[in-house]
């Protein structure tokens, strides 16, 4: 077997390498990592609801009530009656007659765009989503392109000139992760609206977070399923647990259960982590606090590092790029963070384009002023100067 030695090694060099960390405690704000005391401003536990104690007793009884695991696919015999409450609860969340769950936001990408389209349709998708919608379009063997970040005129001609021929589909982030910018929603339905194509939106990064109730992107631009008739949503980063689901209309979903690969064979989620779900998702929906203190904290993060001169990125989200430019530099802030006692993941390319490593800020309702406090302080002491 060829040595794959070298290939590490070149990531080595090129500042391109990650590894893993060991967390213990209780997820939330102050966590062990690698044996010691952290404060993290990594995770995408927006609301806070990871650890909330009303969540985690939902889960430990329905782990007592229906076991560890589901022992099957949802079609077999996985699908439970807590499967089936949350995924009536997601859609009543979202406003669409029918949510399907699966098990990963990859696994409802890959599964939603190859069992739509096919090698006699055509996909759009932003230059910058996420690759589960990229890998999505690849599996579905459609001939796909993607479109400059955010620029609706280029789509547009591109719809303009392709053929009638065959299904139309655009798929984008709502909040794009490594961004934190939002997606010109109202500008990209219209224009799928005129040309005939359906429009996907991945929510995984706003549902919970944006617009009234936590409704998400769609919620922010009062967009319904006229507008956007698919919707993709993650339940481990605002709700706090796992999983995924599709949202729409009634033939989207039976058409998923029948094609999608990605739901048809693999085993269903944990019947526990779809009790959990449901209450976090009460919770997401009731306590307006958990929003509020997050914009507040959002609000003050970029008036005080604006103050400071350090180069943030347009968002008005809990994402809050903050850009370095070169790979070894991300690092060597994130280095510096760490010896404060602050853990930021420093976001490298392939994952941002080349020239774009930044440290990636994210805020929770979890997190205090003091908190923040100690974020801006150890931020203040970065060297911002130009990246040589």
């Amino acid at each position: 077997m060829r040595s794959l030695q070298p290939r590490l090694e070149s990531l080595r060099q090129r500042h391109r390498y990650r590894a893993r960390r060991l967390v213990t405690g209780v997820t939330g704000p102050e966590q062990t990592v690698d044996g010691r005391p952290m404060l993290l401003f990594c995770s995408n536990d927006y609301l806070g609801l990871a650890g909330d104690p009303r969540v985690v007793e939902a889960l430990c009884r329905g782990a007592s009530e229906q076991g560890a695991g589901s022992g099957s696919a949802h079609l077999v015999a996985g699908h439970g009656s807590a499967h089936h409450a949350l995924e009536e609860a997601l859609a009543g969340f979202t406003g669409r007659p029918r949510a399907l769950l699966f098990s990963t936001g990859y696994m409802a990408n890959l599964g939603v765009i190859s069992a739509l389209c096919g090698p006699a349709d055509r996909l759009h998708l932003d230059r910058l989503d996420h690759a589960s919608l990229l890998d999505g379009a690849r599996l579905s063997g459609a001939r796909f392109r993607r479109y400059p970040h955010g620029d609706v005129a280029v789509l547009e001609r591109r719809l303009q000139r392709q053929a009638a021929e065959g299904r139309t589909l655009v798929a984008t982030d709502g909040v794009f992760s490594m961004d934190g910018d939002l997606a010109p929603l109202p500008q990209l339905a219209g224009l799928c609206r005129r040309h005939g194509a359906w429009l996907l939106v991945d929510d995984a990064h706003g549902l919970g977070v944006l617009g009234e109730d936590g409704g998400g992107s769609l919620a922010r631009f009062g967009l319904g399923p006229e507008e956007v008739p698919i919707l993709v949503g993650t339940l481990g980063k605002a709700f706090g647990t796992a999983g995924a689901f599709v949202a729409g209309s009634e033939e989207l979903i039976e058409t998923l259960i029948q094609d999608a690969r990605s739901y048809l064979f693999t085993t269903a989620p944990p019947p526990a982590v779809a009790a959990a779900t449901l209450v976090s998702l009460e919770l997401a929906r009731e306590e307006g606090w958990r929003r509020r203190h997050l914009e507040e904290l959002i609000a003050r993060f970029r008036r005080e590092a604006g103050a400071l001169g350090l180069p943030l990125m347009p968002s008005d989200t809990p994402i809050q790029p903050i850009l370095a430019g070169g790979a070894e530099r991300a690092l060597a802030w994130a280095r510096q963070l760490e010896e404060a006692g602050i853990l930021v993941t420093p976001i490298r390319p392939p994952t941002v384009p080349e020239g774009s490593a930044r440290l990636r800020v994210t805020l929770s309702a979890a997190h205090t002023d003091s908190h923040l406090d100690r974020l801006l302080e150890a931020l203040s002491r970065l060297p911002v100067g130009p990246d040589r």
